[in-house]
């Protein structure tokens, strides 16, 4: 494996750095994209059978009108006639394609024996904002520029990052799921966005317990999506204690044939090269490269799967062990709840300078089920939100709104259920007006 342990002390920087550039990408609110020039209907790319032109080092590329560019890495004795697999890396908060590179790409090129084209994008201001969506432009237009060049296969691309590299990773998921065959998010959450969020794509998440930046439970939403997505069979995976210095993957039983999800927790804090049975990171001999490595190899070189997802997302948690009451139900209908019968309270999660992370508890008041709500929340000047997750928000500034999800708006009689968000600006003064109103 390539050794590139002269990573590691950007990992402490990119740490404390990571949210205060987060911003710009909103859930559901980027523009249409062009999808890559072929989707995983066809088998092989205008490139193959084509004396190439592009050659390994730095290219550069004009997408959204910005001169953008990325690091590409052409297999040893290129064949012209042979479909390839595509892996684009992306770097996380303060790196760079460079760093993804000299890195071997997560560690996955010494593993591909020459099977394998390998990209590295650089982000603006070294992070994925991914504002207006063109972060997710940047990925099409430089598929599509290799693809034209080189010869793919269009059922083998394939998507990795760390941090707000795993972030990006999730958005591109959510938006391409026809585009990707498989995605490996390693400590992320949701800051780049998620534009569209409800196809299945194969998912392996990997997060530490202990995470000081992105905590565990961000990644935990980001995997539940496509154990929705997916029709995955809810559970909660075992995860390692603290000072055990081992992890533990889970894969989930159940999926759709062809797009299973698994997760791997560590015991560990924020970064991508943890390491069985010590508490320091190491680059060479971290697991996550051959986990991840055995993960992406595992889908053949074939269309993927098209029939439609479930149209009911199983629940995330489990159904409760106790058995229901055997008295009959009274003859009269329960009481019904309308407006206002529900309350939401606010929380502060996290800060950082530019920065703040919340989370709201929407709570059921009543006696009866609710079956949908919406929190109204009034936001200081200067402050926007970033992402949201387990929620749809309407607005960014000033007077929000957030609707439950699909699979989070029933609640029965003294239930409850969270959201959560990051937002730019200052997060003081706190949200105001947190209002509830039910349906």
């Amino acid at each position: 494996m390539v050794k590139h342990r002269h990573l590691l002390p950007t990992i402490a920087a990119a740490a404390v750095l990571l949210a205060a550039t987060v911003g710009g990408a909103l859930n559901g609110g980027l523009p249409a994209t062009a999808e890559a020039a072929t989707n995983g209907t066809l088998a092989a790319t205008a490139g193959c059978g084509k004396a190439p032109t592009l050659t390994n080092g730095t290219r550069t590329i004009t997408s959204s009108g910005q001169n953008r560019s990325y690091i590409l890495r052409i297999p040893d004795g290129y064949d012209r006639n042979r479909q390839y697999r595509l892996v684009v890396g992306f770097h996380w908060l303060n790196g760079s394609a460079q760093n993804v590179s000299s890195a071997g790409y997560y560690g996955l090129l010494p593993l591909s024996n020459n099977s394998t084209i390998f990209v590295a994008p650089q982000g603006i201001d070294a992070g994925w904002a991914n504002t207006n969506g063109r972060d997710l432009t940047l990925f099409d237009d430089i598929t599509r520029q290799v693809e034209n060049d080189l010869c793919v296969d269009t059922s083998q691309r394939f998507v990795l990052g760390w941090s707000y590299g795993g972030a990006m990773s999730y958005a591109v998921a959510c938006a391409r799921p026809t585009v990707v065959r498989a995605v490996a998010v390693l400590s992320g959450a949701q800051l780049s966005g998620c534009n569209g969020g409800t196809q299945p794509v194969p998912y392996f998440g990997i997060h530490g317990t202990h995470d000081s930046v992105l905590n565990i439970s961000l990644g935990r939403s980001l995997r539940d999506t496509f154990v929705r997505n997916n029709g995955c069979t809810a559970q909660s995976p075992r995860e390692p204690g603290l000072n055990t210095f081992t992890h533990i993957t889970t894969t989930y039983s159940g999926c759709r044939s062809g797009y299973p999800v698994q997760w791997a927790a560590f015991d560990g804090d924020h970064t991508p090269s943890p390491v069985d049975g010590s508490g320091s990171p190491n680059d060479s001999r971290t697991w996550t490269s051959g986990e991840i490595w055995r993960f992406f190899s595992q889908f053949q070189s074939t269309t993927p799967p098209t029939t439609a997802p479930p149209t009911t997302p199983p629940p995330t948690t489990p159904p409760p062990t106790t058995a229901p009451p055997t008295t009959p139900p009274p003859t009269t209908p329960p009481p019904t709840t309308g407006p206002g019968n529900c309350t939401a309270t606010y929380k502060a999660i996290n800060s950082w300078p530019g920065g703040f992370q919340g989370e709201v508890t929407v709570a059921n008041t009543t006696s009866g089920t609710i079956n949908g709500w919406a929190v109204g929340l009034s936001l200081a000047s200067g402050q926007a939100i970033s992402s949201v997750w387990n929620g749809v928000n309407t607005g960014s500034t000033g007077n929000v709104t957030v609707r439950n999800a699909a699979y989070n708006g029933t609640l029965t009689a003294n239930g409850s259920t969270t959201f959560g968000f990051t937002a730019t600006g200052n997060g003081t003064p706190p949200p105001s007006n947190v209002t509830c109103t039910s349906s």
